[in-house]
């Protein structure tokens, strides 16, 4: 298929959701591999319109390395298209299912880097909403991506937040109790929602399952979660904290918290080839901004 005159994807979708489907592609015109997403406009449905086009704003927003970066975004033949940096790696959901839970020091890096990424999507005014280990990808360097940043809430005066009576909007098994109660989300709802992936990562098991959505709402609101094994507990802990006044105050904040569990991580064999994390990106830059502020 052949998009825009310019992007040729394959028909093969490498991932759906509830915003579209993820294809592979390639750049025609500047010879280079691409993700693409597509979405059929249907019609009626303005909101999803205008849902997507928001990420291609929102998206665009984020200029940081954890970030896939956006090369164009448009419509074609019907549809709405985003095309993207394509990204190597496998996602968390997936290496957890295959390796099962992973060392500390490799979960604590992989939580690191995604605190730093929210860190500057917070920075920016933009919440996730709906971060999960399908969301994040760890490349073969052992940097992670941060993906889908479809249910993102901009905090703009002329952007009204997006709900429907009965429609739930995120993921249950990594939804923070007030997204729940008030269908609100906020920068600490994300930290709940990392909580919940570092859990997941140290124990090889999601932090709470049941057989309808409503009976995981019930437990995120109502019931303690498991501690995890190891020093990194406490730290799991206060993410999870029921009340959002009492998780960390800042994505920054869970970063300097796992840093110093974070160094010199085991490799992964066949999925990261050497121990060493490029990854600490961010932080360097991020605490040198702090320290001249």
């Amino acid at each position: 298929m052949l998009i825009a005159d310019r992007y040729e994807i394959d028909d093969l979708p490498l991932g759906r959701g509830g915003m579209g489907s993820v294809h592979k592609g390639r750049d025609l015109r500047l010879d280079r591999r691409v993700a693409v997403k597509l979405l059929r406009l249907p019609g009626s449905d303005e909101e999803v319109q205008h849902r997507f086009a928001r990420e291609a704003r929102i998206v665009a927003k984020l200029e940081h390395p954890g970030v896939p970066v956006l090369y164009d975004f448009g419509t074609y033949d019907q549809r709405l298209f985003q095309v993207m940096q394509f990204v190597d790696g496998v996602t968390i959901a997936d290496l957890v299912g295959e390796f099962g839970p992973l060392p500390e020091s490799r979960a604590a890096n992989i939580a690191a880097q995604t605190a730093a990424v929210l860190a500057e999507a917070h920075e920016h005014g933009i919440c996730h909403r709906d971060l999960k280990p399908t969301n994040l990808m760890l490349c073969p360097d052992g940097a992670v991506k941060v993906l889908d940043f479809g249910l993102a809430l901009l905090k703009e005066s002329d952007v009204a937040p997006f709900s429907r009576a009965g429609q739930i909007l995120g993921t249950p098994s990594y939804m923070a109790p007030e997204q729940i109660q008030r269908g609100t989300a906020e920068p600490r709802s994300d930290l709940y929602a990392l909580g919940c992936v570092l859990h997941e990562m140290l124990t090889g098991e999601q932090l709470f399952t049941g057989p309808t959505a409503y009976a995981v709402f019930d437990k995120h609101v109502k019931e303690p979660p498991r501690p995890v094994p190891g020093a990194l507990d406490p730290v799991v802990q206060r993410l999870l904290a029921k009340d959002p006044d009492d998780r960390p105050a800042s994505a920054l904040d869970v970063f300097a918290d796992l840093q110093r569990f974070a160094q010199d991580p085991p490799p992964l064999p066949g999925f990261v080839r050497d121990g060493s994390a490029a990854a600490m990106y961010a932080s360097m830059q991020r605490m040198r901004r702090l320290d001249t502020s």
